[in-house]
Formats: C-alpha cells, sequence, structure tokens
C-alpha cells in the first residue's frame, strides 16, 4: 500500500481519538492499523470512510504484546510519517515498539509495558518517593480473603491487564470473595481487545480512602510540558466507576507536582501523555493506577473548555517531537457527570431539552435510548449518558453539571 501522504499512524480503532485528529490533520494523513478480528466486528474501513483525515486501514496483530517489537517487520512505514499515535490502551505496548523501530519520538518501550500492567507499574514504582497502597499479586480467592483479613476486613480487587474500572471491585467484610472472584476474573472488553491483549493477573489491594484525582500529563524527552488535575467522583457501591470529574481539581500544590516528576522518573517515561488516578490520604497523593495515552471520560474536551488549550493537539505536539503550546492555568471551570438510570428497558428520557437549556450547559449525550436495556452500572462502559458543563470556576461548573443531570430522568421498566 502506497500512502505518501501519511504523516501519522494510529494503533487501534479509537472514534474519540480519529474525530479529533480529523479536526487537526489534513485529508488522508492517518492511517489506521487495527487487529483483523476487530477490522470485521467493528466495520472499520466502514468507519473510516467516513473521516476526512483518514487514509486507510491496514491490518496486523497491533495487540500482540508479546511479540511488539516484530510489528515494524509487518507494517509499510510511510515515507512521510511523523508520528505513531496508540489509539487504545491495548495498543499503547505496539505503538511505542513500533515508533522506536522508526526512530520516532515515544514513551519508551520499557516505560509503556510498566503502565499496561499495575502489578509491574507497582513493582517498577516501589521505593522510588511515590505513595502507593499496600497490594499483592494474587492467584486465587483465597489469597484475596487473606489480604483482606489483615488490613481490617476491606481491600481492593482489579485485574492487572484491563481499563474503564472493568472487573474492579472494593470489597468489605461481608462480600462474598468466592462471588468477587468470579466476577473479576470473568470481566473483560470483547468489543475492544482480543485475547493476546496483555497477560491476565489479579492484584489485592489496601482500600484507600480519601479524595481521587487525575493528573493528564504532557511529557517531552523526559520533562513534565503540561500538568492538569482533574477532581473525581464515583458511583456509590462496589464498583468504583466515575460519576464525575471536574477541571481543574483544588490546588494540590507541590505533593502532586513532586509525585508526578517522581512517577515520569521513576519509570523513565520519555515523550507522550500519562494519565494518572491518584488517592488523596491527609493530603499526599497515593498512586492508584496510570495509562499512557489519552483519558477517557472525555477529560480531554474538559481540558480544552477549561484552558482554552486542546490536549490532543498538545500529545501530537510531543509525539512529533516538539514542545506542545498549552496554557499555564485554566481560565474558567468544566465538568462532566455521568447519567444514572434504574436497570431495565428504556421506556422514556424526560427533561433533555430543558436541562440543555440550563445555565452553562455545552451538551448532552445519550447512551440509554428509549428501547435499549440499562444494565447496573460496573464499568464505564454501563452508564446511561453524561452532561458537560462550565462555569466561572470548577465549583460553578460541577454545580451546572449536577443540575442539568437531575434535570434528566431516564424512566425505565424493570427486567424480569
Amino acid at each position: 500500500m502506497t500512502l505518501p501522504r501519511v504523516t501519522h499512524v494510529v494503533l487501534g480503532f479509537s472514534v474519540g481519538l480519529l474525530n479529533q485528529l480529523d479536526r487537526i490533520l489534513p485529508a488522508g494523513s492517518v492511517l489506521v492499523v487495527e487487529e483483523p478480528a476487530i477490522c470485521a466486528a467493528r466495520h472499520v474501513a466502514e468507519q473510516l470512510g467516513r473521516l476526512n483525515c483518514a487514509a486507510g486501514v491496514v491490518e496486523a496483530p497491533v495487540q500482540d504484546e508479546a511479540n511488539a517489537a516484530g510489528l515494524a517487520a509487518l507494517v509499510e512505514r510511510p515515507a512521510a510519517v511523523r508520528a505513531v499515535l496508540p489509539g487504545l490502551e491495548y495498543t499503547v505496548v505496539a505503538a511505542a515498539e513500533l515508533a522506536e523501530a522508526w526512530g520516532l519520538p515515544n514513551g519508551g518501550p520499557r516505560a509503556v509495558r510498566a503502565f499496561r500492567d499495575k502489578a509491574l507499574l507497582r513493582e517498577t514504582t516501589r521505593g522510588r518517593g511515590i505513595g502507593q497502597p499496600d497490594w499483592l499479586r494474587v492467584e486465587d480467592p483465597q489469597a484475596v480473603a487473606r489480604f483482606r483479613d489483615e488490613h481490617g476486613g476491606e481491600c481492593v480487587l482489579k485485574p492487572t491487564h484491563l481499563q474503564g474500572s472493568a472487573g474492579i471491585q472494593l470489597l468489605g467484610p461481608e462480600d462474598d470473595i468466592d462471588e468477587a472472584w468470579k466476577r473479576t476474573e470473568g470481566a473483560d472488553e470483547v468489543h475492544l481487545r482480543t485475547a493476546h491483549a496483555g497477560r491476565a493477573g489479579y492484584v489485592a489491594e489496601e482500600w484507600l480512602h480519601g479524595p481521587e484525582i487525575s493528573t493528564e500529563v504532557l511529557v517531552h524527552e523526559g520533562r513534565v510540558v503540561f500538568l492538569n488535575t482533574t477532581a473525581t467522583q464515583l458511583f456509590p457501591g462496589r464498583h468504583p466507576v466515575e460519576l464525575g470529574h471536574v477541571v481543574p481539581a483544588p490546588g494540590q500544590g507541590a505533593a502532586t507536582e513532586q509525585a508526578v516528576h517522581a512517577l515520569v522518573a521513576a519509570t523513565g517515561f520519555r515523550s507522550g501523555i500519562l494519565h494518572a488516578e491518584w488517592i488523596l490520604r491527609e493530603g499526599t497523593p497515593h498512586l492508584l493506577e496510570c495509562a499512557a495515552r489519552l483519558p477517557g471520560d472525555y477529560i480531554p474536551f474538559l481540558i480544552a473548555l477549561a484552558y482554552d488549550s486542546d490536549l490532543v493537539r498538545g500529545f501530537v505536539d510531543v509525539l512529533e517531537g516538539r514542545p506542545p503550546v498549552m496554557a499555564g492555568a485554566p481560565v474558567r471551570g468544566a465538568a462532566v457527570r455521568f447519567l444514572d438510570a434504574a436497570p431495565g428497558v428504556v421506556r422514556e428520557v424526560r427533561g433533555l431539552d430543558p436541562a440543555r437549556a440550563l445555565p452553562g450547559v455545552v451538551d448532552i449525550w445519550l447512551s440509554a435510548e428509549e428501547g435499549r436495556t440499562v444494565e447496573p452500572v460496573t464499568s464505564s462502559w454501563s452508564r446511561a449518558g453524561e452532561v458537560v458543563a462550565v462555569g466561572a470556576d470548577r465549583e460553578e461548573a460541577a454545580a451546572n453539571a449536577l443540575a442539568a443531570a437531575r434535570a434528566v430522568e431516564i424512566v425505565t421498566t424493570p427486567l424480569p
């Protein structure tokens, strides 16, 4: 395949990322490389036909992390290529390996592999000045039960290889460990992930209590060149799925900045983006997990609204080898609030237009449409919709998003 205009190669079909690249890159400049099975299941070639920036798709094993170093022998290097971008969590290793083979900026294959495995990241950052919960690799329910008993009757059980809160559970003294193990072991993202995308593993962690934040960081040649903090709220219950985000988070000052710099140094991350999640215990950030890719949950959109700066453009900049142009501080607040609905079949959605007309509301999107089934919220994929709003500051933005979310009523009929 001869692709003379291709300047950017995206590994993994990501509708969100490609829509953003369509906004900033010229026609025919983006080549997508995707797994054959996912190309067929998601009709990738057909969907790319709707994007001006798309040059086409090449099929290759971009999720085969064990053999990712050999990907360069399977994918022809476009003559004008300037950057390789990971489109999905499950392609970050392949993106780093391919960029390395082609001599292009990337996070570094070794560093990126650490971010793909939650247990390996804990081992990599141990003793490097980063707060962490106590933790243990576990291979059966009995190990989880022992860990819970040693930590006051509560713990967190999570898979090491998944994203979007899939399979993560908060376990108290009364929770059935055998049932929890089956749920976590059975969690997957079959619409995005193939069988060779990361080795399945599990960890039990100390359940830390405190405010949760995330940091969105652009790194250029090992130096942090942009840092945002996002405040996060979770749905109540066993599954720690995000209920809302607010940009910026209340200032954490030097402690958060120091933790971020320590994370970059400990992993040796070179160029790219990091999205890390932290719990603040007594004011000290403790690392929950970190991904070497763009964040989801509308966070890039919130940053654009709050900073008048383009995080996706900044991500492309550092992967092309130059510092990004980003604002040093936010000029307003921005928030997303996810909608909730009782599990069942959606019968009616009320209040959508009045909610859109409320102060500060940017827009509202629904995944729970009439006739569709709403499942209990156990991962990011099972939420009913979202509201994005702005305000003069973080408090006003959060209040505007909450008011609009409360104005929308999703009426469901319970399943038998």
